[in-house]
């Protein structure tokens, strides 16, 4: 056989030197002139095919479901069931390697990546691409487990332990806090002492060796466990604003781990910005702190950190620079009575990269304003443009006033988008969905998402006007010829193909349940448990949304290093072959849900 077999491709790029070998003493060089049909529905595949030249369309009846292009592989699946389920035909002349069943099921027997890369769905892929990632790459330290860091051994003490006997054993064991057992209550609590409590302690003006640590103590543990990834016990230490996490596996407590160790384990600077946006004294000190943002974005990226993490970090670090701006520009009592809350991809947790600001503020009902409210909101638009955030196309921030109310106004504003559900009013209400405090008091802003679903009608009309957004940008029948380069476009937009239809789709169905969630995610998971979509396509659904935003991500990193704006298309031409691979997998999760919203809410009858 030729010597050209391309091994860089997908999934033949996993196979050892033997497994090559196996491979060219196999295969055979086939030829399809136009139009032939290469395989059809019910055949019994006798070969796998890897093309050379040309393109194969893949049909269910009329319906194209996808195309092939040079370095593709198809039918696997087929292959390995014994059957074909589709029909395959040569779109143009194909020239194509075809490699015997039984070489492919030695293969699959000898390789599990290999197998998975070839016929399994879209979850197993990325699973089977992660392991191999792992064995071959660099891992990024955030993905170390917790237990790879440095966690400090645990120090007990009663809960009736005077503070100067502690502060022995802060200095006899070089330790900052100790673990303080409360046996008075059933079952016996645990809690923390640590250096930063002794100074109430000593300001409380009683003898040391008078005052017991149980009252000092907090009881509220921040837990992880062992096998956690590093990169989550960062996110939670950010969350909830504090220094160490407890760490156990749940029948023992292994350790503490402190914040400042890992810090020194990590590559990452989130915790410098963090800081740097807390300290900050004035808007220029907090864009400095902006800046670095995209940065670390770019670093965790790059070193192999997955999505879903750096998302939930920046959603973190956003709104700290969120809440820190508007603590700097509003008034203390224009905070206290009022909640600032973002919307759109900040308020899902699902912004990786800079995007248009989407924000609202509620008002306690009964406060009176500052008089300069205008003034006051439109700086902190200004400010957050400052950032790197541009101001809203439709105007939606705080300086719009339409997006700055009252409780009452706001209730009935929702009220209004209920019941006279015009186009706008539809997408206000799909924004208004993904709302999420930053700043202020929460509540005002959890009850007027809570008076929305109790408002919420269950009018199979109204749900239906509202999911038929899953079309909003036209139908997309031609995405695989947009993916091979075959049209005139210069690339695929991610957002209009894939993600906004897969979000926008689990958020119909999380109003048309009541459901209070807003993250995609969340909302993936709270419909398993209802039993709307099953577990199976959870996982199609969170995994495809996952690795569109990593393509995103990767293609908008590309267009910021050669000074180009970031534009949301994605350059077909300069995919790998299993990128595009898994990319058809992921449109192909996305058309399959969109047809089952399609039923599930009777959009054909609109």
């Amino acid at each position: 056989m030729p010597n050209a077999f391309n091994f860089s491709a997908s999934p033949f790029d996993c196979l050892t030197t033997d497994e090559q070998r196996l491979v060219r003493d196999s295969v055979d060089v086939v030829y399809y002139p136009e139009g032939d049909i290469i395989l059809d529905v019910g055949d019994a595949p006798t070969h796998l095919f890897v093309i050379i030249k040309g393109y194969v369309t893949q049909l269910e009846g009329d319906e194209v479901i996808t195309t092939y292009a040079p370095d593709d592989t198809f039918d696997g699946r087929g292959l390995v069931a014994g059957k074909t389920s589709s029909r395959f035909v040569a779109q143009e002349e194909v020239v194509a390697y075809q490699l015997a069943r039984q070489t492919v099921t030695d293969l699959i027997a000898s390789n599990a990546t290999f197998g998975a890369l070839l016929f399994s769905d879209l979850s197993n892929k990325l699973i089977a691409l992660s392991q191999r990632q792992s064995q071959h790459e660099l891992q990024s330290l955030t993905l170390s487990r917790v237990d790879e860091a440095f966690v400090r051994p645990p120090h007990f003490v009663d809960s009736d332990t005077d503070v100067l006997s502690v502060v022995k054993v802060f200095q006899a064991q070089r330790t900052a806090s100790v673990l303080v057992r409360d046996t008075s209550t059933t079952p016996e609590r645990l809690g923390i002492f640590t250096a930063k409590t002794l100074q109430r302690a000593i300001l409380s003006g009683t003898p040391l060796d008078q005052q017991p640590v149980g009252p000092l103590s907090n009881f509220e543990l921040i837990t992880i466990q062992p096998s956690d990834q590093v990169g989550d016990a960062l996110a939670l230490l950010m969350r909830h604003r504090v220094h160490r996490l407890v760490v156990s596996d749940g029948a023992r407590v292994v350790g503490v781990l402190e914040a400042l160790d890992l810090f020194s384990f990590l590559s990452n600077h989130s915790h410098l910005i963090t800081v740097q946006v807390e300290a900050a004294t004035d808007i220029a000190g907090l864009a400095q702190a902006a800046t670095q943002i995209t940065r670390m974005v770019t670093t965790l990226y790059r070193s192999g950190t997955r999505v879903s993490l750096i998302a939930r970090l920046v959603q973190d670090l956003n709104a700290r620079l969120f809440e820190r701006a508007w603590q700097l520009i509003a008034p203390a009592d224009l905070v206290a009575n009022s909640c600032l809350f973002v919307m759109g991809s900040e308020g899902r947790g699902e912004q990786l990269l800079k995007t248009d600001q989407d924000n609202g503020l509620i008002l306690r009902d009964g406060y009176t304003p500052p008089d300069n409210l205008d003034a006051i909101c439109l700086e902190f638009s200004q400010a957050l443009a400052a950032f790197g955030y541009p101001e809203c196309p439709g105007h939606i921030m705080v300086s719009n006033p339409m997006w700055r109310k009252s409780a009452y106004e706001f209730g009935q504003m929702v009220q209004q988008w209920l019941l006279m559900p015009d186009a706008d009013s539809l997408m206000n209400l799909a924004i208004f969905l993904d709302a999420h405090p930053v700043c202020g008091d929460a509540h005002l802003l959890a009850h007027a998402q809570q008076a929305l679903m109790r408002l919420a009608t269950d009018s199979d009309a109204m749900l239906a006007r509202f999911a038929a957004s899953i079309d909003a940008f036209g139908q997309s029948q031609g995405w695989w010829n947009r993916l091979l380069g075959l049209d005139d476009q210069k690339g695929l937009h991610l957002k209009k193909e894939g993600i906004f239809p897969l979000v926008h789709g689990v958020r119909s169905l999380a109003l048309a349940e009541h459901l209070q969630e807003t993250s995609t995610i969340d909302r993936i998971d709270a419909l398993v448990v209802k039993s709307v979509i099953t577990p199976a396509l959870a996982a199609d659904l969170t995994q495809t949304l996952h690795f569109l935003m990593g393509l995103k991500l990767k293609a908008g990193l590309t267009e910021m290093d050669t000074q180009q704006a970031v534009s949301g298309l994605v350059d077909v031409a300069k995919l790998s072959t299993l990128e595009r691979d898994l990319l058809k997998d992921a449109l192909g999760v996305v058309k399959h849900f969109k047809g089952l919203l399609r039923s599930r809410f009777k959009l054909d009858a609109l």
